[in-house]
């Protein structure tokens, strides 16, 4: 099982591949004939054994990956590829996991999944009938048409013009819809105001709206048994450049996007730039015209500095939590909560508290236990899709708890909340777990606004996180993922006081792996 010096498939089992790899090349995992997962035989696998003994062949394992792994259960037709090819490397009958059964890679309504280019398990369009297909673009042609009430003129952008391009179709392994817009203005503030106003605009027409940064957000459009997003980006010209988010800053000439032309999707036309070859190559370099399931961007890092300085600054951390509950949205939310959680709720009782807010709520595990105590709780999330299962087993059993949205580090998210809070009478307790040490020291500053416009009629905060243990510029070997800078305790409590917290007191906590603080305020 060989192709020329290419790849040669050593084994699959219920770890993933292990492959001899003479050359990088794009891979297909096929289970019974449906492609399910595709990666780079070098770049997404890892080397087996010492240096000296690797060769010219040497052995790689690349292994499933997270999502993929709990449907790999049961027996299947296991095949594996060259995705450019397509000469079979590896086509054997498997048993998986526990063996009981046939593997299914599906949801739990029957939708066939695959790994799409995030590395999330998602409906992809190759396994969408024509009928699914058409809702998509009916409903692109009238985000399209919307987006042109504005003022702009919008196209279709990154993998649908690639599909639209190259195949005349949708792409098999695509799982969204991208649209883009090239704006008159020339200023970052200003494409950014531009950005809010259309927001506004396909809002008042229904729209349901997940903003990605300044100048990008998403669309969430229902067909009868999946939610797909269509993502809208802007961009602008300056100093002989387009910048176009999310991952385009180069030399770029006004005359290749407008005046728009036409290219056939599906048999459906759609607006494209005036020289689509070109944009293609900004986004995927000279070897677009080759299909690729396991594109990833290279974006420069002078490039994510400036999108980030522009347009993303009010969403750090965004694209952790974003992938974090898409990979855990469907799992059941534990029953028990928190130390700090059944704190809350002795509190709130306490002081006669008229509700719970949890800000940072996550997955809602505190939300759904105070809630079903009888205590009305507002759950607060960065990224509220995380909290879909908990709403609906709340309004299953009348539960007194609200889902919002709230972005500490975005002063629109912060001050309308706020204000809402501050117009409604009664005591409040605010849980924030591991909120401090998650956010910004924006984010910190603007958790101490939130308390002094929530808790102005009295109330408590009560705040746990890890803070700083190492000196700046230091390594932190036990720093996760999610944790963004370093919370200073002394810092934090002083931006309490200001808030206006009458007292505040400190409890020093000892975690599994690193300190933990606990912070009450009692405004």
């Amino acid at each position: 099982m060989r192709l020329g010096p290419a790849v040669r498939i050593r084994r699959v089992d219920d770890d993933g591949v292990s492959l001899l790899v003479g050359e990088d090349r794009p891979v297909d995992v096929c289970f019974d004939g449906r492609r399910v997962w595709t990666f780079w035989s070098r770049r997404d696998s890892d080397p087996v054994g010492a240096d000296w003994i690797r060769g010219p062949w040497p052995l790689r394992h690349a292994p499933w990956p997270r999502p993929l792994r709990g449907h790999l259960h049961g027996s299947s037709q296991v095949s594996v590829r060259d995705s450019v090819t397509g000469r079979v490397l590896h086509d054997r009958r498997l048993t998986l996991g526990d063996g009981e059964g046939t593997i299914a890679i599906e949801n739990r309504r029957g939708v066939e999944l695959g790994i799409d280019k995030s590395g999330r398990l998602v409906p992809t369009f190759a396994t969408r009938t024509e009928r699914d297909i058409d809702a998509l673009l009916d409903a692109t042609d009238a985000v399209l048409a919307a987006l042109r009430e504005t003022g702009v003129e919008p196209f279709i952008a990154y993998g649908t013009l690639l599909g639209a391009v190259r195949e005349g179709r949708v792409l098999g392994h695509d799982s969204d819809a991208d649209l883009g817009y090239v704006s008159r203005f020339t200023t970052p503030v200003e494409v950014a105001l531009e950005s809010y106003r259309i927001q506004r605009h396909l809002a008042e027409r229904g729209y349901a709206i997940a903003r990605y940064s300044g100048a990008s957000f998403k669309i969430s459009v229902t067909e009868k048994d999946v939610t797909r997003g269509l993502d809208v980006f802007g961009g602008f010209f300056d100093g002989g450049r387009l910048h176009l988010m999310g991952e385009i800053n180069t030399p770029f000439e006004p005359s290749w996007i407008t005046p728009l032309g036409t290219a056939r999707l599906d048999g459906r036309p759609m607006p494209v730039p005036a020289r689509p070859e070109r944009l293609l190559e900004a986004m995927y370099g000279p070897g677009w015209r080759v299909p690729d399931p396991a594109f990833k961007f290279t974006t420069p890092a002078h490039t994510i500095r400036a999108f980030d300085d522009w347009f993303r600054g009010t969403q750090p951390g965004i694209r952790y939590w974003d992938r974090r509950s898409h990979h855990t949205k469907r799992k059941p939310t534990r029953t028990e909560p928190s130390a700090l959680g059944r704190r809350a709720s002795v509190i709130a009782r306490d002081i006669g508290a008229a509700e719970v807010l949890d800000v940072g709520a996550g997955r809602g595990r505190d939300s759904l236990w105070l809630a079903r105590q009888g205590l009305a709780v507002t759950a607060y999330d960065y990224v509220p899709r995380g909290l879909d299962l908990v709403a609906a087993q709340a309004e299953a059993e009348a539960l007194p708890l609200e889902v919002r949205h709230l972005n500490l580090t975005d002063r629109r998210s912060l001050f309308a909340e706020g204000a809402r809070l501050a117009h409604r009478p009664g005591k409040r307790v605010i849980l924030a777990r591991h909120v401090v040490d998650a956010t910004s020291a924006h984010g910190r500053e603007s958790l101490a606004r939130l308390c002094s416009m929530a808790l102005r009629e009295g109330g408590q905060l009560l705040a746990e996180f890890h803070p700083a243990v190492v000196e700046r510029g230091e390594p932190d070997p036990t720093r996760e993922e999610w944790m963004l800078g370093r919370p200073d305790v002394d810092v934090f409590v002083a931006l309490l006081r200001d808030a206006g917290a009458r007292t505040v007191r400190v409890v020093n906590r000892r975690g599994p792996a690193r300190p933990v603080v606990r912070v009450v305020g009692v405004w």
